[in-house]
């Protein structure tokens, strides 16, 4: 048998988002305090809605779903994020990036399947006003979540599956803040075209899927909003959905600019920075977005409050 001139890598280093010594110190601080206020938002909305009976409805269910999916996706990356801008040692073993990127995909997975959800809940509570308690039951809410967790599993599972397969030797110095895909594949010493198919036929699946049932749930709240004649009914029709709205454009936004680019080292780069918003930004903006922007929440609050005091 061939004797290899190579050793497989037993751990990585992980540049980061900066290597200048005096951004350190801000930037923790920085991700420190998105992180605490992302953890209370996400926590407290679950506890809001858990507590606040009158938010026992299939809307604040997937809320609370989505919730949960944004709070462990803050637990996963930005705790050894922190870490590395204190202490100065950016490395993870083998073992540890093999473990965050699986728990990242399936996070991120399971947030694109909940916002195609929440899409299609908006849509017939729009244009289907009469028949939503029937067509959203309980059992009906159930099955999708475990759809939305199941298909998480799937994609994480079969991706961490292939990627275990690669070999890295030499090389283990990783352009990002994270174990994520794109750049682990660009230290691979092996071949990597089962990964990138598997990549191309999950993506069709978790992204463009989701993202065409979002589309098309819009274009029918859409088309039914113009059809009510009055301002107020618009305007109300209209408000159920801008959070859900403003969700789903900051994170596939941002998550197209990382991974619909040209590859190259500063698209690399600039795809380090934009991953930022929907890793660690956009599990903090959501409960913002959707207590801000919702008086249901703001009325439980409320309420919650009051029960307190007294």
């Amino acid at each position: 048998m061939e004797k290899r001139n190579y050793s497989l890598v037993t751990e990585f280093i992980l540049i980061g988002l900066t290597d200048q010594p005096e951004l350190q110190l801000p930037l923790f601080f920085l991700f420190l305090g998105i992180y605490v206020v992302s953890v209370v938002g996400n926590l407290g909305m679950i506890v809001l809605i858990i507590l606040s009976s009158h938010l026992h409805n299939p809307m604040y269910f997937f809320l609370c779903s989505l919730s949960f999916i944004d709070l462990c996706q803050s637990t996963v990356i930005t705790p050894k994020m922190l870490v590395n801008f204190v202490s100065g040692m950016n490395k993870i073993s083998y073992s540890e990036c093999m473990t965050q990127f699986y728990f990242f995909g399936f996070l991120g997975v399971c947030e694109c399947q909940m916002l195609a959800v929440m899409a299609y809940d908006r849509y017939v509570a729009i244009c289907r006003p009469l028949l939503y308690n029937l067509i959203m039951s309980y059992q009906v809410c159930s099955s999708l979540v475990a759809a939305v967790y199941a298909s998480g599993l799937l994609a994480a599972t079969v991706h961490t599956g292939c990627l275990l397969r690669v070999t890295f030797c030499k090389e283990n110095v990783i352009n990002h803040y994270l174990c994520d895909l794109l750049p682990l594949l660009k230290l691979s010493c092996s071949s990597t075209y089962v990964n990138e198919l598997v990549t191309l036929a999950t993506n069709t699946f978790v992204v463009l899927f989701p993202t065409l049932a979002i589309i098309t749930s819009y274009v029918f709240i859409i088309v039914s909003i113009l059809k009510i004649h009055s301002t107020e009914g618009r305007s109300k029709a209209f408000s159920t959905c801008s959070s859900h709205i403003a969700a789903i454009g900051v994170f596939f936004g941002s998550v197209a600019f990382m991974y619909l680019q040209p590859s190259s080292g500063n698209s690399m780069d600039q795809g380090k920075v934009s991953s930022v918003f929907y890793t660690i930004v956009v599990p903090m903006l959501n409960p913002l977005i959707y207590s801000l922007r919702n008086n249901d929440v703001k009325v439980a609050l409320r309420k919650i409050i009051e029960r307190r005091k007294f």
